[in-house]
């Protein structure tokens, strides 16, 4: 049992693992915002309805496998769900990078793949589903009381501090603009950075998620788009990639 438990609580898993999560997370991605079933439907080619047998569904390995393109009809396979499966590996290895082993490296994994289909999700659909961010905020409090759970009350205020700034600072811009600002799942989003990082990390976060959404206009200003008064900036996405690289600044600190 000795070589299972080193194994087990060692980074090989979790960089096994991710592949497979990042598999599960394409399917979040493509279909929760929808209402598609997510965990009762097979995979199918999009082009000829096939479904997929066990072997085409090997994360990345099955894509190089058949050359991009399904066993069917030979259709081009699209790029999408190995580019997530790349990711959710690149961010397991970002996390074992660091260092952590056992639990605090699969409760940081599941954060990162969370906050991966939050930033997917909110950059195609402006939207951040209650269906990750509650379970998101609460699983931040449940790691908090079993891995330090000196520190649950900050952490626990921290997610209630947040979402309540968050929400009166959209009032005040919807009564000075007269239309939305920032949206209740990143008000939810940044309470859930608060329930996994506690009071001190929040200012940072916004900080950080600032600067990135003040580098994504400047980007899109450049490439030609007109920042008019219609103009939206998926803020989601600069809120997980702050609240990650956070998780990692903490978990290299001494």
């Amino acid at each position: 049992m000795a070589p299972l438990r080193g194994l087990t609580n060692g980074w090989i898993l979790p960089l096994l693992a991710a592949p497979f999560i990042g598999s599960f997370v394409g399917v979040l991605i493509a279909r929760l915002p929808a209402g598609r079933p997510i965990a009762w439907s097979r995979s199918a080619c999009d082009q000829c309805g096939r479904t997929l047998g066990p072997g085409e569904m090997v994360p990345i390995l099955s894509f190089a496998w058949q050359r991009g393109a399904c066993g069917g009809c030979g259709a081009p396979i699209a790029r999408f769900h190995l580019w997530v499966e790349l990711a959710a590996l690149v961010l397991a290895l970002s996390a074992a990078a660091t260092g952590v082993t056992g639990p605090t490296l699969w409760t940081g994994c599941a954060l990162a793949w969370t906050l991966l289909a939050l930033a997917w999700i909110d950059a195609r659909t402006y939207t951040l589903p209650d269906a990750l961010t509650l379970p998101l905020l609460l699983a931040g409090l449940a790691q908090t009381l079993w891995l330090t759970p000196e520190f649950i009350t900050d952490h626990a205020l921290a997610a209630a501090f947040a979402y309540l700034s968050f929400r009166l600072l959209d009032l005040l811009y919807q009564r000075l603009r007269g239309r939305p600002g920032l949206g209740a799942g990143d008000a939810k989003l940044l309470a859930a950075g608060g329930a996994w990082l506690g009071t001190l990390a929040l200012p940072r976060i916004v900080l950080i998620a600032a600067l990135l959404g003040l580098t994504a206009a400047a980007v899109a200003r450049l490439r030609g788009a007109e920042l008019r008064r219609d103009w939206r900036l998926p803020f989601g996405p600069c809120l997980a990639a702050a609240i990650w690289a956070l998780w990692l600044a903490e978990a290299v600190s001494p």
